[in-house]
């Protein structure tokens, strides 16, 4: 049988454990970033250990490096301008936030295989919930085709975001992150342009959306269960 991408890169991205966090109820997103830029210089110098953080936020839009002003449609919500690569990207309840802060100089340089770790870590959970998840060359994050559904003039078979993407690298240690739709309110995507990604057959979509519902706990378990065979060890604080 053919290996699997995760455990192909399993010895090129592993490294000593991994703290794992977990935080109960919204976390502001000034808070969290002051948080990441204090921890990555702290893995970098030396003076504390990498981790994954995982929260939720209050209804937010940020924008990454690429943003582009027309694309923040209806800012209904506070928009956030931040050092993450990427365009505008919806954060809130039911979704699950993981920033994911590595020394990649100890483990792999390399930001493609960092990005793609991260890619068969998410499609790798979204198959333990009978979802297939796949990567789009062309596009960032994890999409899912929708063949009971078309969009567009042509009527193509729609395809539908779960889960999103935007690093940041600094003195080669990684934070920000992903975020994994769980059960967010989908309509809120609708104040801007995902990702800058407006074809008409391309959409947003959730866990509960496409009648796989989860408490977040239950994604939590699944997401560490999978994350260890690519990154290794984790340490539950």
């Amino acid at each position: 049988m053919r290996q699997s991408l995760a455990r192909l890169m399993a010895p090129k991205l592993a490294g000593p454990p991994i703290e794992w966090r977990v935080s109960d109820g919204l976390t502001p997103y000034e808070e969290a970033v002051a948080y990441m830029e204090a921890r990555a210089e702290a893995i970098a110098s030396g003076a504390a250990a990498e981790q994954v953080w995982l929260l939720e936020h209050p209804p937010i839009y940020t924008a990454g490096t690429s943003a582009r002003d027309a694309d923040l449609t209806d800012p209904r919500f506070p928009v956030h301008r931040t050092g993450r690569g990427g365009q505008f990207t919806y954060h809130g309840p039911g979704q699950r936030v993981a920033y994911v802060m590595l020394d990649l100089k100890r483990r792999r340089p390399d930001l493609r295989a960092y990005v793609a770790g991260l890619e068969e870590w998410l499609i790798a959970s979204l198959a333990a919930f009978n979802v297939t998840g796949e990567r789009r060359e062309d596009r960032v994050g994890v999409w899912v085709r929708r063949p009971d559904k078309r969009r567009g003039i042509n009527g193509e078979i729609a395809e539908d975001k779960i889960a999103a993407i935007g690093v940041r690298i600094k003195r080669w240690v990684s934070f920000h992150g992903v975020s994994l739709n769980v059960e967010p309110e989908l309509e809120h995507f609708s104040g801007i342009v995902p990702c800058g990604v407006s074809d008409s057959h391309l959409g947003v979509t959730s866990l509960v959306d496409l009648g796989r519902p989860a408490t977040m706990p239950e994604v939590d378990a699944i997401l560490a269960r999978e994350f260890e065979p690519i990154f290794g060890e984790i340490i539950r604080i």
